[in-house]
């Protein structure tokens, strides 16, 4: 694994926007053996529980949050061959459309990429200590549960 502390920061926790095309040069700087490249970027929808939705806000707690990405990063590495990896997850308030995380992976085969994005992926939705509450057109506010399915998803990666 060749994401070391002297690379750029792996693990992003920050309220501003981030830019795709910026990361994923960042990620492949100075790799000539990187063969693929899978990027995942969520974004913020519309309608949740078949509500329309204005602001999904989220809360975490620094230091903690961290900690958790990295574990989860490190354990992909461990378990496929990757050359370099980041995650970067916003907080504060967001609205439909915005981007709200990236997850990408590089590694010399794609096999590996694919891969390791989607169990960052799974493992952020059900492990990544983060509190999202979200703000109706109505006003109404109310605080949004981890869904079975991304727990189900999770076990799909158990050893």
């Amino acid at each position: 694994m060749s994401n070391t502390a002297t690379d750029y920061p792996f693990i992003k926790i920050q309220e501003a926007d981030f830019d795709l095309t910026e990361e994923n040069a960042r990620l492949r700087a100075g790799h000539k053996d990187i063969g693929a490249v899978v990027s995942f970027v969520g974004t913020v929808r519309d309608i949740n529980e078949g509500d329309q939705v204005s602001i999904l806000e989220l809360e975490h707690y620094p230091g903690m949050t961290e900690k958790a990405l990295e574990k989860i990063r490190l354990e992909a590495h461990d378990r496929w061959s990757l050359e370099a990896s980041v995650i970067i997850h916003r907080v504060g308030k967001m609205y439909p459309t915005d981007q709200i995380v990236l997850v990408a992976v590089a590694s010399r085969h794609r096999e590996n990429a694919f891969h390791a994005a989607h169990f960052i992926m799974d493992y952020l939705k059900t492990n990544a200590p983060f509190w999202k509450k979200e703000t109706l057109p109505n006003g109404e506010v109310r605080w949004v549960d981890s869904r079975v399915s991304d727990k189900e998803a999770e076990q799909r990666w158990a050893q």
